[in-house]
């Protein structure tokens, strides 16, 4: 299985390694700012190697259960985006949930409308999966865009969805179906 491919000339999508804790510590520091409004309180651990190394303990071991698969986006040895299928459903389901960010200073260049596209054809060709489910707060109209325009509909809102920047937040809900063929198939 093939889960790593370039999205640009210069940007890479990578399955993520333990190697890569100090440069994802990095970019979260260097885009603790920008991704502020978007995310859960971080604690400062979490801007910190070590703590980036404990996380990716733990999503690497969920990856070789096939639970979750962590990417990140590079522009040589700099990390400049995430993107991640978390919980991973098999059987009849055949699903998984989308989070993902992108450096704010690549913003507005069509880089996480590439990411989400490359991670949809992924998901569909490599893991055989049916659906890709995703959530916007329901002020994140870019975020938005970017789901719409890599074939996602808008399928609900839910009030007091996710503890985002420190509060309850309401979300918009989204799902894009891959594929129509049995569970499993080519």
């Amino acid at each position: 299985m093939t889960l790593d491919r370039p999205l640009t000339a210069e940007i890479e999508l990578r399955v993520a390694s333990l190697n890569d804790a100090a440069a994802f510590a990095e970019a979260q520091v260097r885009n603790r700012e920008h991704l502020k409004p978007w995310e859960p309180v971080r604690t400062d651990r979490w801007f910190t190697t070590a703590g980036q190394l404990d996380r990716l303990e733990l999503q690497l071991a969920r990856f070789e259960k096939r639970e979750t698969v962590p990417w990140f986006l590079f522009q040589g040895d700099r990390v400049v985006g995430s993107m991640t299928l978390n919980d991973i459903v098999p059987g009849p389901f055949r699903s998984a949930s989308l989070g993902y960010w992108i450096d704010a200073s690549l913003l507005g260049k069509g880089l996480a409308t590439t990411g989400v596209q490359a991670v949809a054809d992924l998901a569909d060709t490599e893991l055989r999966l049916h659906r890709i489910e995703a959530s916007t707060l329901t002020n994140n109209l870019a975020s938005q865009q970017v789901l719409k325009k890599s074939g996602f509909a808008q399928i609900g809102t839910a009030p007091d969805y996710l503890h985002i920047d420190g509060a309850w937040r309401a979300c918009h809900l989204f799902q894009r179906i891959l594929n129509t063929r049995r569970p499993g198939e080519a």
